[in-house]
């Protein structure tokens, strides 16, 4: 007939004796325990049923009826750790030592990695920050790195740490890993990673300096009118607000171009509001706006700044007008202008994509862009809860399409040392100097 034996280390070693008519067995030393027997039966009946601090006040409960030695002999006969039979020991004395509803007194357990590891946040988010990728109508920032890439490297680095700890902090840190999303936008460069890291090495070289660094785009032309906006708001029931069936463009009012300057260092922002084309003219002029009115009073010992910008659109690589435009700011503001394009097929992961255009549409969901005031006055209130600040102004400037550089004003460029390209993809990768002498070069990141 069989048994429930109790748990490994309660049993004496058995020896059996063969005969022939079977088999015969007698315990080596004594025999067993019923005392432990009996507790390790009813272990195994309860256990599945018992939450942790149910389980330690059980095994507290037995070794105080066993007396004196009695945690040795529980954690003997069950194969349980003797401090927990102690401690359970303890709070049947002591109820109040762990509180109804809790496994643990307050600040039990074991502490988060990222609390005895320090450092372990600020590592994830360097090894994340130089790849991650944003929806601009999404606040969510995301990342394209595995989690077992992510977690080989943090261990590299001297960290120890699950791949369920690196999810946690991923979410802590408001990362997501999406699915696809029409965010394709071409073939991937085989040196998209490397100028990533490229355009990572210059910012953090400008920031250690206290150079200034921006990250620029224009955002997508909107209707001006009464016509639907995306979203939802909390309005009286019954009366939303009244706007157009169909999305006409009217000719009075027409469109507008938000284009952005957003600074990565101190989270603050420029916007113009512009009614005309979006050229790079009109980009340009928006950078020169941004560093006349905020620019040079946060950095009044700047000799350079750096421009981050996607590859296309009004301040595309291939564009002269944005190169020669620049050429002209730097001459008039003294500044060396350091411009890093992103790589072909991801202009979703400009910096100002998600820190300061995703937020703008936020905060106009529902709400009819009626008017150029409108705009502007909902732009300049936007705000996050990191304390992002903006700035907004309308730009009634004519910026006129169609205007041509010559080949021979940008051999000039060039030859006079205005237009320097690096030796790393010199298309992404750029100076535009003030002068053509005496001028020192910006050092390009290692």
């Amino acid at each position: 007939m069989g048994h429930i034996g109790p748990a490994k280390g309660s049993w004496r070693n058995n020896v059996c004796l063969a005969s022939g008519a079977g088999s015969v067995c007698a315990m080596d030393a004594a025999v067993v325990d019923p005392v432990e027997e009996s507790l390790a039966r009813r272990w195994e009946a309860l256990r599945p049923h018992l939450n942790e601090r149910q389980r330690r006040l059980w095994l507290g409960a037995e070794a105080r009826e066993l007396g004196s030695g009695g945690a040795a002999r529980v954690a003997a006969a069950l194969g349980v750790a003797a401090d927990t039979v102690r401690r359970g020991r303890a709070e049947l004395d002591k109820p109040e030592i762990a509180p109804q509803g809790r496994s643990r007194k307050a600040g039990g357990g074991r502490k988060r990695a990222e609390e005895h590891q320090q450092g372990l946040t600020e590592a994830l988010d360097s090894l994340v920050e130089p790849s991650t990728r944003g929806d601009p109508e999404s606040p969510l920032r995301w990342t394209t790195k595995s989690l077992r890439e992510l977690r080989k490297a943090l261990q590299d680095k001297g960290f120890q740490l699950t791949e369920k700890v690196v999810w946690r902090l991923l979410k802590q840190a408001n990362y997501s890993l999406q699915a696809n999303a029409k965010t394709a936008e071409g073939r991937q460069h085989p040196d998209r990673d490397g100028q990533f890291r490229y355009i990572n090495d210059a910012v953090r070289a400008h920031q250690a300096d206290g150079q200034p660094v921006i990250s620029v785009d224009a955002k997508k032309k909107e209707l001006i009118g009464p016509y639907k906006n995306n979203g939802q708001e909390w309005t009286p029931k019954g009366q939303p607000e009244q706007v157009n069936v169909y999305d006409f463009i009217d000719p009075e009012a027409g469109k507008v171009t938000p284009y952005g300057v957003y600074d990565v260092t101190t989270n603050t922002a420029w916007v113009a509001v512009g009614t005309d084309h979006d050229t790079a003219a009109f980009a340009v002029a928006t950078i020169g706006h941004w560093w006349d009115q905020i620019g040079q009073v946060a950095y009044p010992g700047a000799t350079r700044l750096l421009i981050t910008a996607d590859g296309g659109g009004s301040n595309g690589y291939r564009t002269r007008l944005w190169k020669t435009e620049l050429a002209a700011l730097a001459a008039r503001t003294g500044l060396t202008i350091m411009v890093t394009h992103l790589p072909p097929g991801t202009s979703k992961w400009n910096k100002i994509e998600h820190r300061l255009f995703s937020f703008i549409s936020i905060n106009w969901r529902s709400r009819p862009l009626t008017s150029h005031e409108v705009v502007v006055e909902t732009i300049a209130a936007t705000t996050t809860a990191t304390g992002l600040t903006v700035r907004a102004d309308l730009d009634t400037t004519p910026y006129p399409t169609g205007v041509k550089i010559p080949d021979r004003d940008m051999k000039a460029l060039t030859a006079t040392g205005v237009l320097q390209r690096h030796d790393y993809h010199g298309e992404w990768n750029y100076n535009l100097n003030p002068y053509n002498f005496d001028t020192p070069d910006t050092p390009e990141p290692n």
